[in-house]
């Protein structure tokens, strides 16, 4: 992958140094208390921008980037499994940092960090607002203030979700290899049979359970192998993964260019999940990105008037979820620390003090639900001005 280059393959973004993302759709959480990690309900469609010149409005084409259908109110969480090297990502809501809760900015900050470590980190399901929890990511419309950006900066500009990655320097990428390819040397010799395998700097990385099928890449869900879920979906389970979406259209447009329905991300329930501290020597890291993506999010309407493809269905019933006996998790990594909270982040307020009572009605999972987990195709995207 040429330097700088982001590409889209399937439903996967790639972004240089091996940075892996998807966005996952999941169940929306409760507002109030805390809750296991919701499963992996599917991948988000996403789409090149400047591939619908026609329909897309001015100011999404100078952002660049690619963009994604989502409901009001729908859930998502962000997936990194597959990543092939260690990298810091930056994740950016309205360029609002969802780690440090600080103004966007173009460098790595160790204090307080304002980006994720993987592939120590193997999800991110919200903001970092409390102890050893975060706030699920909700979707929102622009203009009304409930957005983690709004909230925090008093303004609503930007919307959508920013991400830039950055590679090991050159000298500890190095090293890093080289422990990689001796690693390697030894599993072979072993037989293949090491069942963790070591990133310098960042611990073990956890494995299947026991008996469990890895699924396919990319198409992983949460747990580290594979698995999604605002936590995770675990190898092997068989929830309703959203079918493939078709090739972009190119026809003629189906309507004028009009400034969309801008989306943006507000906040939701609260779940137990740690945001890893950086354990990596200081000055680890490339003091330049390697690549960065700006990720509209656009209503189902917009998104079958901009692409002429049909949006996904509609979030899936929380209550039918639970009572079908469908999965929850639980995920927890001994060697890894905890961010403090971000203390921008813990005062964003849920969507439903902007929006109203969620009238989703809420069926505690039983315990037998709660899993524990864990101790370049495609046209480059075009970058823009953001």
């Amino acid at each position: 992958m040429a330097e700088g280059t982001v590409r889209i393959d399937g439903t996967t973004l790639r972004l240089p140094g091996g940075v892996r993302v998807r966005f996952i759709r999941t169940l929306r959480l409760p507002e109030q208390g805390t809750h296991q990690l919701p499963p992996g309900l599917g991948d988000f469609p996403i789409r090149r921008v400047e591939d619908y010149p026609h329909t897309t409005s001015p100011e999404m084409r100078a952002r660049g980037g690619v963009m994604l259908p989502v409901y009001l109110r729908e859930a998502m969480w962000l997936h990194f499994g597959g990543s092939t090297e260690p990298a810091a990502l930056q994740v950016g809501v309205g360029k609002v940092c969802a780690v440090s809760g600080k103004p966007w900015t173009g460098a790595l900050a160790r204090d307080p960090q304002n980006y994720v470590v993987l592939p120590r980190q193997p999800w991110l399901d919200g903001i970092n607002s409390g102890k050893g929890t975060v706030r699920q990511f909700v979707a929102v419309p622009l203009g009304l203030g409930a957005t983690v950006e709004g909230q925090v900066t008093g303004e609503e500009v930007f919307g959508g979700v920013q991400l830039q990655s950055f590679p090991l320097n050159d000298e500890q990428l190095a090293v890093w290899r080289e422990e990689e390819r001796l690693r390697a040397e030894a599993e072979r010799g072993l037989g293949g049979l090491a069942t963790t395998t070591l990133f310098a700097g960042t611990g073990p990385v956890p494995m299947p359970p026991p008996g469990a099928v890895p699924m396919p890449p990319p198409a992983t869900g949460a747990p580290l192998p594979p698995a999604p879920g605002g936590g995770p979906m675990p190898p092997g389970a068989a929830y309703p993964m959203a079918a493939p979406a078709a090739a972009p259209q190119r026809s003629a447009p189906a309507a004028p260019t009009r400034a969309p329905a801008a989306m943006g991300l507000g906040v939701g329930g609260s779940m137990r999940q740690e945001v890893y501290r950086d354990t990596w020597p200081r000055g680890s890291w490339a003091e330049q990105p390697a690549g960065r993506v700006f990720v509209h999010l656009v209503t189902p309407p917009e998104w079958r008037r901009i692409t002429g493809e049909a949006p996904p269905p509609s979030p899936v019933d929380r209550a039918a979820y639970t009572r079908a006996g469908l999965p929850w998790f639980e995920y927890y990594d001994n060697d890894a620390e905890d961010l403090a909270p971000a203390d921008a982040l813990g005062t964003v307020k849920p969507v439903g003090d902007w929006l109203g009572d969620d009238l989703d009605p809420w069926q505690a999972p039983a315990p037998g639900q709660v899993e524990p987990l864990g101790d370049a195709p495609g046209k480059p995207i075009q970058d823009g001005d953001w």
